[in-house]
């Protein structure tokens, strides 16, 4: 991405990155970015050139002091929005409502990532400007099924749990009464992210990079998604991208996004039973994994951009 003043960009993005590894916002907009620039689009990050006539806005990640003083009336501002962040976090600090001014003043178009988010923002009253439902996607050349997966025969089923936040919402509360009942002579359980549970059987590696979570999930067999409320995880699209059918908690966009590549559980105390379940349909459930492509995101992206 390049930060320049003067000339023109096909595309101004506003949103703080952090560095490595981050969580799932960050990670879908590189790939996002990458795909751009693979097409000779030039993307410009924090600022509006003279000549640029775009602009992508992510959620409420970014310096809004500065994008007011940068916005001209000839500019088309697309607001990506995921959340409600009040009803994801657990705790309302006024996001939302920063969020819903920011989109109600400068949105030509709204980016919302799935239908459980924009049903959850009408809920509290809030009407996107010009809503447009496109799911996050991930990095192909990271996230991807292994070249051949290891028999199941002689060892045990490979589980994999993926958070980079430690928000309570994220099912910690599933990841210890596993820990505490899962038959864990049958079953591996791993968990990479952080988490303020301590656990006596959970394969625990802590916050991990790209990579290496990468191929962590292509040796393993099944996801784990226990998170309440997420709109749309890009942990669970990693581990779908990844090949891995998913137990999944039935909240948030979880659904939309597994369709019928895994089996629901609602209580901490269903995870076990629906995991035993998902290992004996294995093979059907792989085979019904979809995730959409990073080019056809990209397109749709486009479109919305281009007005």
């Amino acid at each position: 991405m390049r930060s320049r003043r003067g000339g023109r960009a096909d595309l101004a993005l506003f949103h703080d990155f952090a560095p490595a590894p981050t969580g799932g916002g960050h990670q879908f907009l590189r790939a996002l970015v990458a795909e751009f620039e693979r097409r000779g689009l030039t993307v410009e990050l924090d600022t509006i050139s003279r000549e640029t006539t775009v602009c992508l806005l992510n959620s409420f990640n970014f310096d809004f002091h500065r994008l007011r003083r940068l916005a001209r009336d000839d500019v088309r501002f697309v607001h990506r929005v995921d959340g409600p962040i009040g009803t994801y976090r657990g705790f309302d600090d006024g996001t939302d409502e920063r969020i819903a001014a920011i989109n109600g003043e400068l949105a030509a178009a709204t980016v919302v990532q799935s239908r459980y988010s924009l049903d959850a923002h009408r809920d509290l009253g809030i009407e996107l400007v010009e809503p447009h439902l496109i799911s996050n996607t991930v990095d192909p050349s990271v996230f991807h099924p292994p070249a051949e997966r290891e028999r199941l025969e002689g060892r045990r089923i490979r589980v994999i749990a993926s958070s980079w936040s430690d928000n309570p919402n994220k099912g910690g509360d599933v990841l210890a009464w596993l820990d505490r009942n899962l038959d864990h002579e049958r079953y591996e359980l791993t968990f990479a992210g952080r988490s303020d549970e301590v656990f006596e059987h959970v394969r625990v590696l802590g916050p991990i990079a790209t990579e290496p979570l990468a191929a962590e999930l292509r040796r393993s067999d099944v996801y784990l998604a226990p998170s309440r409320n997420d709109p749309c995880s890009n942990a669970l699209l990693e581990a779908l991208a990844s090949g891995l059918p998913a137990v999944y908690r039935k909240s948030g966009g979880h659904p939309e996004l597994v369709g019928d590549a895994g089996v629901p559980f609602d209580g901490a105390d269903e995870a076990a039973a629906a995991l035993d379940r998902l290992v004996a349909e294995l093979d059907e459930r792989r085979t019904a994994i979809r995730v959409a492509r990073i080019e056809d995101v990209a397109d749709s992206y486009l479109e919305v951009l281009r007005g």
